[in-house]
């Protein structure tokens, strides 16, 4: 299911046999496991904006950039984790989700910021052939994506966390066994259900906070304290 010839690929992308976009932008030059800050794409880095596939719908969340440039100043490594469900629809292609991901990496770097990898899945269950895999084990809430990027960069998942706008994204984390995990009211988060289903998620061993967005981190995640390395 490798459909790297179909396209010229961004630097560090290829697409798994598994058809798992996965790249790796800038690689840690730490010497031992670090924790890592994922992050959900859509309604979390960037404005909600259904199906996101065009270059000129690409809006950086207030503070998304902000957030991301204090993890790198610190050595956290930064791991977008999205579905794409867009994709297996057939509402659009790997071409256009590169375009748009190049925007957004674009606009972070006018900003100071940068992520290490991305990653993507496009499976859905009623998704076209061939993307229609129900419960593909990449899928959120299903812990793939996390754990293709703790293969390929120096993580420690025990201590990392996610922020997403959906349970979903919070539930990734539990699964692949994060310390926590930020429900953000931006993008799918305003809604009362990903809210409630989000904060139920909170277990021993797994912390679950909310706040407004990605901007309001600081003040709740120790993952982004300087001292947060040291432990």
């Amino acid at each position: 299911m490798n459909n790297n010839k179909q396209m010229e690929m961004p630097f560090g992308a290829v697409i798994d046999d598994d058809g798992i976009w996965c790249q790796v932008l800038n690689r840690s030059t730490a010497t031992s496991l670090r924790p890592a800050l994922f992050l959900d794409r859509d309604g979390v880095v960037v404005e909600e904006a259904h199906y996101l596939h065009r270059v000129h719908d690409v809006q950086l969340i207030p503070g998304a950039a902000d957030i991301i440039s204090k993890a790198n100043a610190i050595g956290i490594a930064v791991v977008i984790v999205t579905n794409q469900a867009g994709i297996g629809y057939g509402k659009y292609d790997w071409p256009e989700f590169a375009l748009v991901q190049e925007r957004m990496l674009d606009d972070l770097d006018e900003r100071g910021a940068f992520v290490n990898a991305v990653f993507a899945c496009p499976f859905h269950e009623r998704g076209k052939p061939p993307y229609d895999v129900p419960d593909h084990p990449c899928r959120k809430p299903n812990p793939g994506m996390l754990m293709k990027a703790s293969a390929r960069l120096p993580i420690d998942l025990n201590r990392s966390w996610i922020v997403g706008d959906r349970a979903g994204d919070l539930a990734a984390g539990l699964n692949a066994g994060l310390r926590g995990g930020l429900h953000v009211k931006t993008g799918h988060g305003v809604e009362e259900k990903e809210q409630v289903s989000a904060a139920q998620l909170q277990c021993d061993g797994f912390s679950v906070y909310s706040r407004d967005s990605i901007a309001d981190v600081l003040d709740c995640l120790p993952i982004l304290s300087d001292a947060a390395l040291k432990m």
